[in-house]
């Protein structure tokens, strides 16, 4: 396994540490967030407050390098405008949150803690990504074929 590779694993199991810690990986604690009317929970806003703040001077340190640790360059997300995909995927995500109580990184911590109920959420997830894949490959080319015309 090389650096960046081995260094993700680290980061994705201390993330993963940290939603179980947090007590984030149970959906019901999500689901109290979300009803505000009834049970709230307002942990999740001090764990997304806390997230922000490391990013935030992340962000900061990043800037100010010339290049990462462990590797030769940044490979950065672009910035791209909100538009409707980006609201209609927002939703949907929020839609099955709510739901579900769970989003993808709480899910995937889901599998080693409580594996019976993870993996119905995961597996609609992978379905999900591999269907979004699929559409969004045929309008793809559709809309490419279109434009040769």
């Amino acid at each position: 396994m090389n650096g960046p590779a081995f260094l993700s694993l680290i980061s994705g199991i201390v993330f993963g540490a940290g939603l179980v810690v947090s007590g984030m990986a149970d959906p019901k604690r999500v689901r109290d967030f979300l009803d505000i009317t009834g049970a709230f929970d307002p942990t999740l806003a001090f764990v997304m407050g806390g997230a922000v703040t490391v990013m935030a001077i992340a962000w900061r340190v990043q800037n100010r390098m010339s290049s990462p640790l462990a590797t030769e360059k940044f490979d950065l997300p672009k910035i791209s405008p909100v538009d409707r995909r980006l609201i209609l995927g927002a939703s949907i995500f929020g839609i099955g949150w709510g739901i579900a109580g769970l989003c993808p990184g709480p899910a995937l911590a889901g599998l080693v803690i409580v594996p019976d109920k993870a993996i119905i959420f995961v597996t609609a997830m992978v379905i999900g990504m591999g269907l979004y894949r699929f559409i969004d490959t045929r309008f793809s080319e559709n809309n490419a074929r279109k434009e040769m015309r």
